[in-house]
C-alpha cells in the first residue's frame, strides 16, 4: 500500500477538525427558536421608578397591552406606591435597582455613595434591602436587576471586584446601560445583557434598533427613565405609541415581553 502524502492527511485533518466544529456550533449559527416563530424579542425597561413612569408611560403601555420591566428606586416606589402596586398587578415585571443607586464618584451627585468605596458586602447589602422591599410593598419576588449606572464594579485598583457573580446568584439575569448592541440569545450573559438606550430618540431611530436585531434573531433591550413628551433622560412617548404599533404588528415579527420573562424562556432554549 502507498503512503498518503503528508499534504492530503493534513488536508483530511482540517476538514474532519472543520466539520466537527460545524456540528457542535450548528444551532448557533441559525435563528434563535423564538414562540411562535417570532423573528427577534424586545424588552422595554425604564428605570428609578420615576413619577411620569406611572402618570404617562404605563397608561400608555397598558393601552396596548404591553408589559414592561421597571426597575425600582425606593423613593420613586413609595411616592406613588398604589399606582405601582396596580402595575405590578397588570403584568409589568418589578425589578431591583438597589436601596441608594450607587454610581462611581466621578458623577457629583454619588461623590458620597461611590462605588470605589463600596465592598461586595456592602453592595450586597444594598441589593437585599431593596428586594425585601420590593416584597414586602408589592408582593414580588424580584428575578431581575439592574446596574446602577450600567457599572459592575466596586472598589478600586487592585482591590476591584465585579459584583456580576452576585447578581448571578441572586438573580434570573442582570441589565446594562448605554450598550452598544442588541443580545445574542445563544451565548449572552444573562447577568451582564446590554441595555440600549431609548430616552431622546426619534421613532425612527428605535425602529433601526429593532430593524437590526431582527435579521440576526438578537434580543434587544431597550433602557430608559422618564416617560415623557420632552426632557432630560426621556423617552419621547410619541416615539414609545409608534412603537408599540410597529412591535405588535404580526407582519414584523416581534416578541415584546418582559427581560425576566424573555430571560426564562432563552435559558429553557439553549
Amino acid at each position: 500500500m502507498k503512503a498518503i502524502p503528508l499534504l492530503l492527511i493534513l488536508i483530511l485533518t482540517a476538514a474532519v477538525t472543520m466539520a466537527q466544529y460545524d456540528t457542535n456550533n450548528s444551532e448557533k449559527t441559525r435563528g434563535f427558536p423564538w414562540p411562535e416563530g417570532k423573528r427577534c424579542a424586545v424588552s422595554l425597561t425604564f428605570d428609578d421608578a420615576r413619577l411620569s413612569q406611572i402618570d404617562k408611560g404605563i397608561p400608555l403601555l397598558n393601552r396596548y397591552g404591553i408589559k414592561a420591566t421597571f426597575y425600582i428606586s425606593p423613593k420613586g416606589l413609595l411616592q406613588r406606591l398604589e399606582g405601582w402596586q396596580q402595575a405590578a398587578a397588570a403584568g409589568h415585571e418589578i425589578g431591583n435597582h438597589t436601596m441608594t443607586h450607587p454610581c462611581t464618584g466621578n458623577y457629583a451627585f454619588s461623590r458620597d455613595n461611590a462605588l470605589e468605596d463600596y465592598s461586595l458586602e456592602k453592595i450586597a447589602g444594598e441589593i437585599n434591602q431593596a428586594n425585601e422591599l420590593i416584597h414586602n410593598r408589592l408582593g414580588v419576588q424580584v428575578r431581575s436587576f439592574a446596574y446602577p449606572c450600567g457599572q459592575t464594579f466596586v472598589g478600586r485598583g487592585r482591590e476591584l471586584k465585579s459584583y456580576i457573580p452576585l447578581v448571578a446568584k441572586k438573580f434570573l439575569c442582570g441589565r446594562g446601560w448605554l450598550g452598544e448592541d442588541s443580545n445574542d440569545p445563544w451565548i449572552c450573559d444573562l447577568s451582564q445583557l446590554q441595555g440600549m438606550e431609548s430616552d431622546g430618540k426619534s421613532f425612527e431611530e428605535l425602529k433601526g434598533l429593532v430593524d437590526k436585531a431582527a435579521p440576526t434573531g438578537k434580543w434587544l433591550i431597550l433602557a430608559g427613565h422618564e416617560m415623557d413628551d420632552s426632557g432630560f433622560q426621556t423617552t419621547r412617548l410619541s416615539s414609545l405609541e409608534l412603537l408599540c404599533r410597529y412591535v405588535l404588528d404580526p407582519a414584523n415579527g416581534i416578541w415584546t415581553a418582559p427581560v425576566g420573562q424573555i430571560a426564562d424562556y432563552i435559558k429553557r432554549h439553549r
